[in-house]
């Protein structure tokens, strides 16, 4: 993805200013980019999904839950977030949950994934936990 173009988590910002500063940044050791609450981790999370970003989503799933590999289906195409409500996950919070609806198609279909993820903040960085759907 362009630089330059509208991120895919719909916040209406240019991905290289938003999300695509943690897709590039994250494993930057000079400059490292990690987001500063459990929204910005959620959203750049969908954008690596949208985006095909495997090893991001790897990195800033937590190591107790993470799996070994991940599989991204290159038949969904991913459309929309949109995100329902949260709790703590803020930067001075230690964990925090983010309601979403993802909306997305699949073969011609239009679908939608909502879910209730938490999220978990060690050594100032966030990562995703684990969800309920």
């Amino acid at each position: 993805m362009d630089k330059d173009e509208r991120c895919p988590c719909n916040t209406g910002e240019i991905y290289g200013s938003c999300c695509g500063r943690y897709h590039l940044g994250y494993s930057d050791p000079q400059a490292p980019a990690w987001p500063a609450t459990a929204v910005e981790l959620m959203r750049s999370r969908y954008s690596a999904f949208a985006l095909m970003l495997p090893d991001y989503l790897l990195a800033t799933w937590h190591p107790s839950t993470r799996p070994a590999e991940l599989d991204l289906d290159e038949a969904i195409v991913w459309k929309n977030l949109e995100i329902v409500r949260t709790e703590a996950g803020g930067p001075f919070d230690q964990t925090g949950v983010v309601e979403f609806v993802a909306r997305y198609g699949l073969l011609g279909q239009r679908e939608y994934q909502h879910e209730v993820s938490d999220f978990v903040r060690e050594g100032g960085c966030w990562y995703y936990l684990d969800a309920v759907e």
